[in-house]
């Protein structure tokens, strides 16, 4: 007999013996009322005392078998609870096994990498010794670049130098910029669901920041099929309905958004959205960034009613969870004030950016980034509505914060560009002419703090003094934004430069005999030609590299 049925017979023979147990009670009952009537009357009663002795070794006898019966029925009982927490433990090895297998790649493509930048760092070490060695002894090619730079000028006006094409434009350096924001939000995102009481493990943390590499060099051959394979395993592994299968269709929802495929991405925060709420519950951080993420969406196909109860969904849930003065919050609520500002809904628009400016400064204090970011977002709305005294206000409280952060505090010779700006606006209405440009000519730099908000901020104050007619207060900000911007291009202008002076470096070792007179200088200087010429052959010349970085715009590297 199997286990089931020997428990399934145990059961009716408890039954059978509790109806049986009844019965010998009802008789024992009767034979005590019938000994108790013979002693009264003084009859012979041993009949009756032999029956009840039988009756009571019989009723003991059914209790025992009773007890023996539900010893073997809770026996039964323990032993499938023992089994289904093996089969629960035997699951558990086998996800462990699969996450260990899974680590193992990982640390094997880590050790990769490592190896790769080892090399690299020592290839450049190689590479600055070079450099600093050609520095040593740029003075011997001071002829070859005399008769170099006379070259190019007598073929500057005939030929343009075509590596000023290889380098973007300003407008492509705004936008990686932002994709740079928008990954670091993303990321913050992720975070903050794994402090939420979800963790998301770390092969998927470490999937999505393949997955954002990917789609910011807009490789999405590569990264689609990527999160589909992960996709599809984790289905097979945990089921659809499992956290980490919703955030697997937010990852891939933010690819298809970053595509302009809406559609998709619509569909797969939705499926998202109901894993997690019958995974985690109506409550959950988790579901409020699905939310958060739905509500973007519809927002960038201009679906802002739709839009705006997902968003208000999603801060009542954050509100709950994390409290009313979470910076969580005062994120949501700047997304809900750009929704309902879309629509024309400015008194709930000031509200929000307002509520959520007074958090950041509580919660991070006045030099957060977030601060002067909702500051600006407050005044654009400002603006919209023509209430440009107010605008003006948020716009110089963010330049004056910047600049006591730069410089230190406000005096009558430490003086806001925006003050510095009005300044020269009156002194031309008085005398005809501003003030010297050096006066203000540094303030620039403070653009520079931490984040472009500032150099946003120079714009937006700009524009507003022109619509004002103090056109030389905007010109003021405007030419400081335009010399912040141009450095930040400048850095990106280095850094592809240091590539092409590479490839250069590369070429000149094919072409030694362009450098022949450099080699005769060096052997009349008593230094050994061969090891010299040997040691210069693999790095750029001077003359080369001040003729290149000239033009770019750029001062050549020391």
């Amino acid at each position: 007999m199997t286990q089931d049925e020997i428990v399934s017979s145990t059961k009716t023979v408890v039954q059978g013996l509790e109806a049986l147990r009844s019965e010998h009670q009802s008789i024992l009952g009767g034979l005590s009322c019938s000994l108790q009537a013979a002693h009264q009357e003084k009859l012979d009663s041993q009949l009756l005392e032999e029956k009840a002795s039988l009756i009571q070794k019989s009723l003991e006898m059914i209790e025992l078998g009773l007890g023996e019966a539900q010893v073997m029925v809770a026996l039964a009982s323990h032993l499938q609870s023992v089994e289904a927490e093996k089969q629960k433990l035997r699951a558990q090895v086998r996800r462990l096994c699969q996450e260990n297998a899974w680590l193992r790649d990982e640390l094997a493509s880590t050790q990769q990498k490592l190896q790769a930048s080892e090399q690299m760092v020592a290839q450049l070490e190689e590479d600055k010794k070079h450099l600093e060695f050609v520095n040593s002894i740029k003075k011997y090619d001071q002829d070859v670049q005399n008769e170099e730079s006379q070259n190019d000028v007598s073929n500057k006006e005939k030929n343009d130098d075509p590596t000023v094409d290889l380098f973007p434009d300003e407008d492509k350096f705004d936008e990686n910029r932002k994709m740079g924001m928008s990954q670091v939000q993303a990321q913050f995102a992720m975070v903050q669901q794994a402090n939420a009481g979800y963790e998301i493990p770390a092969r998927l943390r470490t999937l999505h920041n393949l997955v954002i590499q990917y789609a910011s060099q807009g490789r999405y051959e590569v990264a689609v099929p990527l999160c589909k394979q992960a996709l599809e395993d984790l289905e097979k592994t945990s089921g659809h309905d499992h956290p980490d299968v919703a955030t697997m269709l937010n990852i891939l929802a933010l690819v298809y958004r970053d595509q302009n495929k809406y559609k998709e991405a619509a569909n797969l925060l939705n499926d998202a959205l109901q894993i997690r709420e019958k995974t985690l519950g109506e409550n959950h951080p988790a579901v409020a960034a699905t939310l958060n993420n739905l509500a973007v969406l519809y927002g960038k196909r201009g679906k802002y009613k739709e839009a705006e109860p997902l968003c208000k969904r999603a801060l009542e849930i954050r509100e709950k969870v994390l409290g009313k003065d979470h910076p969580d919050v005062a994120k949501q609520l700047n997304n809900l004030a750009l929704l309902c500002q879309n629509q024309g809904k400015y008194e709930e628009v000031e509200r929000y950016y307002q509520r959520a400016l007074e958090i950041y400064e509580s919660q991070l204090g006045p030099d957060d980034p977030n601060v002067a970011k909702t500051k600006n977002n407050l005044a654009s709305a400002y603006l919209k509505q023509g209430k440009y005294k107010e605008a003006e206000i948020l716009y110089k409280q963010v330049l004056t914060r910047a600049h006591e952060k730069e410089f230190g505090s406000i005096d009558g010779n430490n003086k806001p560009i925006w003050q510095v700006a009005e300044e020269r606006e009156e002194m031309k209405r008085t005398n005809g002419a501003p003030a010297p440009y050096a006066e203000y000519g540094g303030w620039h730099k403070a653009a520079k703090v931490d984040s472009p908000t500032v150099t946003t901020t120079l714009k937006n104050l700009g524009a507003l003094y022109r619509r004002q007619g103090k056109y030389e207060a905007a010109e003021t900000l405007e030419d400081c934004a335009m010399r912040s911007r141009k450095e930040g291009l400048d850095a990106v202008k280095q850094a592809k430069a240091a590539g092409i002076l590479e490839a250069a470096d590369r070429r000149r070792r094919v072409s030694r005999d362009a450098r022949r007179g450099s080699q005769e200088s060096l052997d009349s200087s008593g230094q050994d030609p061969d090891e010299t010429w040997s040691n210069r052959s693999q790095a750029t010349p001077p003359s080369l590299r001040t003729k290149f970085f000239s033009a770019l715009g750029l001062q050549p590297p020391t």
